[in-house]
Order: structure tokens, then C-alpha cells, then sequence
């Protein structure tokens, strides 16, 4: 019996249903949907390409969400000419929680509490403003879902990097949505200016 996947054409078939998940994560990517549209693109074009390294039985969403981070990251990257960031300031855990009053938190988590009072336009914001190299991360962990050792693999850094750029990743979006807490009334803004951590603080 020929494999589900020995196709060619089958083979297009099954990946395009991935297309939709695909333009939203390049979008993030880019930030520009001309970009988008052209990464996702190329993206299959090179899974078509390379349709007979693809392993039969393996994740094929996977596969193709590598394609494209590498795609991105050796061709869209070098276009923008953006500068490298290598660094965030560092920001002390539960950063933003501390700042926002009179919110219940008593029955729900925090990370629950956090998101439940944003939009989801600015939770897109404050991730898409990261800096590349924390933005990728969290992308492909908290909107993707993919494994530390998938997101490794896509991006070539050891797991340990992964953990690391997703945790700095995490709190700087906390931090980058104070901006929406205060402009909302969540923010008591003598207590934030009290207790804002020191930018040269290291949690090592």
C-alpha cells in the first residue's frame, strides 16, 4: 500500500490546512502582511521542495512552523535590518501584578488574572513590540504551543535558551503592558514609582 504522504499532491493538500496558522505566526514575525504573505509562501515552497525529507508519521505542523522560522530568520531577518537585541532590562517576576489595584485575584491565578484584563489587540501588541530574539520564543510557545525541544530545534539554541529568552520574554510583555494598565485606571502610579525594580538588577 503507497503511504498517505508518498503524494505529492496529497502531500500539499494536508499542509495547506496549516496555511491560516501559518500567516498568523509570520505575521508576528514581520509585522507587515506583504511580508507575511511572501514568508508563508516561500514557506511552502520549500516544504513542496523538500517534501521527501519529511519523515511519513512525524508532525507535519511542526515541520512546516520550522520551515518557516528559518525562513524568516535567514531571509526576512537580513531585509528589515533591524539591530540585534541582544539584552532586555531586566524586570522582577510578577512585575505588573504588583502594580495593578483592586483586582479580586483571591480565586484565580495571576497569570489568569494578568490577561483577563487586557484586550486581546494589546496582549498582540506587547508581544509583536519584542525584541526578535524573545519574541520568537514566546511566539512559538504560548500562541503556538510548541514543546521546549521543538521551539529548540526550529530556532538551533540549546532548550536551556529557550527557557531562558521565554522567561525575560514573559516579563517584559508584563512590563510593556503597564502602559495599557495606566492609560485603563489599573495602575496606582505612586506605588509603581515607589517599587520599580532597579534596570540593572540581574536575577542571574
Amino acid at each position: 500500500m503507497v503511504p498517505a504522504m508518498a503524494d505529492r499532491t496529497e502531500f500539499a493538500q494536508q499542509a495547506m490546512q496549516y496555511a491560516p496558522q501559518l500567516y498568523s505566526a509570520a505575521l508576528r514575525m514581520t509585522r507587515n502582511s506583504s511580508d507575511a504573505e511572501d514568508l508563508v509562501q516561500e514557506t511552502y515552497l520549500r516544504a513542496y521542495r523538500s517534501f521527501a525529507t519529511f519523515t511519513e508519521g512525524t508532525n507535519l505542523r511542526a515541520w512546516l512552523f520550522r520551515i518557516l522560522t528559518n525562513t524568516f530568520i535567514n531571509t526576512y531577518r537580513a531585509k528589515q535590518r533591524r539591530p540585534q537585541e541582544s539584552e532586555l532590562a531586566d524586570v522582577e517576576d510578577l512585575y505588573l501584578y504588583k502594580r495593578i489595584s483592586n483586582v479580586d485575584v483571591a480565586a484565580r491565578s495571576a497569570e489568569d488574572t494578568l490577561f483577563e484584563l487586557f484586550t486581546d489587540d494589546e496582549v498582540k501588541t506587547a508581544l509583536e513590540n519584542l525584541p526578535e530574539s524573545f519574541r520568537l520564543p514566546v511566539l512559538l510557545a504560548d500562541v503556538e504551543e510548541f514543546s521546549y525541544k521543538e521551539i529548540a530545534e526550529m530556532l538551533d539554541i540549546p532548550i536551556g535558551t529557550v527557557m531562558s529568552r521565554l522567561h525575560r520574554g514573559r516579563k517584559a510583555m508584563q512590563k510593556a503592558l503597564i502602559d495599557f494598565a495606566t492609560e485603563r485606571g489599573l495602575i496606582t502610579r505612586t506605588f509603581e514609582s515607589e517599587t520599580a525594580p532597579d534596570p540593572a538588577h540581574s536575577d542571574g
